[in-house]
């Protein structure tokens, strides 16, 4: 076996959704803090994303986190979130995780029945709270990012389906929360591909029409994720289907999702601070969300979301570079 490149990973994933830890074979990022790490990460180390991401290592849904020493004394580790899209500045799914991985692995003290981690992401400090029982990692509770909702009631201009309303909100990510029903599709996985061309239809008016900027990091802009609510979805259960740039529907809940839409629920009036929200995935998986503090940001009302989640190892792996692959960055279809 011929490699001159070799990265370690534990794979695992969160409520159905995969989150590959990438946990050797990289080196130090160049960077001051975590998000100085992603754009660098971006500009010049892109090609180990797609070579983890992609196909034949990979799939069209394929998600990851690249473990870092971290930038900031009070974290115990920085994190990259990579996935067939790109580098994003935060993950809920991957998060979990993450946490997980470090509890199951011993990469971090283990303490029952719960074990405290501060993990140094892109988009600030996120603290997972693992509940162990035996040395396994039960679920995991993660301190989210301060959230808001940017915008309620727009309209978007859509090819083929009109005037559509939709919110937009932050957390983590962006998102456009559309109603299914206005839409006229079911929430049928049966009618997925309907479902899937148009959260891509949406997401491309969004950014062409409305396209978002953090007030507090105008790097932090653009929309690549719409949440299409079931019909009857409230502020206790909502039910959804999550298009993801350039093509993938989330297999979990959604962790910075599930934040975006708390928030949402908030400003609109319906979802009070220390509440719990169940969010279900396209495929029947869980989160339970809840809304602990309220801050200000930019003119904003933002709230500081926990989610609640559990991850499972799958596997640990190598994954070698041979010099005479065909595919050194992998590929898309």
């Amino acid at each position: 076996m011929r490699s001159n490149r070799v990265f370690h990973a534990v794979d695992s994933h969160t409520e159905g959704m995969p989150t590959r830890v990438v946990t050797g074979g990289i080196g130090v990022v160049p960077g001051a803090t975590m998000f100085d790490r992603r754009r660098y990460f971006m500009e010049h180390l892109d090609h180990i994303r797609r070579f983890l991401m992609n196909e034949p290592r990979g799939h069209a849904a394929m998600s990851g986190a690249i473990l870092q020493p971290p930038t900031r004394p009070d974290a115990d580790y920085g994190v990259l979130f990579i996935e067939t899209s790109g580098c994003l500045p935060m993950c809920g799914h991957g998060t979990i995780g993450v946490a997980t991985v470090l509890v199951e692995t011993g990469m971090v003290e283990v303490t029952e029945p719960v074990t405290v981690i501060r993990l140094d992401t892109p988009a600030g400090l996120v603290v997972a709270e693992v509940r162990v029982d035996d040395g396994a990692a039960r679920s995991v509770t993660l301190r989210n990012v301060p959230s808001f909702a940017l915008g309620l009631d727009r309209t978007l201009k859509l090819a083929g389906w009109g005037d559509i309303p939709y919110d937009l909100a932050f957390g983590g990510n962006f998102y456009a929360i559309v109603e299914l029903d206005h839409l006229g599709i079911p929430f049928d996985r049966a009618h997925k591909n309907r479902i899937m061309d148009a959260g891509l239809a949406i997401m491309a008016a969004v950014n062409e029409q409305d396209r978002p900027v953090h007030p507090g990091n105008p790097e932090i802009s653009g929309c690549h994720h719409v949440y299409l609510a079931a019909p009857g979805s409230d502020a206790r259960h909502s039910r959804h289907a999550m298009v993801i740039h350039p093509g993938m529907f989330d297999r979990s809940p959604c962790g910075t999702g599930t934040s975006a839409r708390m928030a949402q629920l908030h400003a609109r009036g319906v979802l009070p601070l220390h509440t719990d929200f169940d969010n279900e995935s396209f495929i029947g998986t869980h989160f339970t969300g809840r809304l602990v503090e309220q801050g200000e940001l930019g003119g904003l009302t933002t709230v500081t979301p926990t989610i609640t989640g559990r991850a499972w190892i799958t596997g640990t792996a190598q994954y070698h570079h041979d010099p005479d692959d065909p595919f050194p960055e992998g590929f898309e279809l």
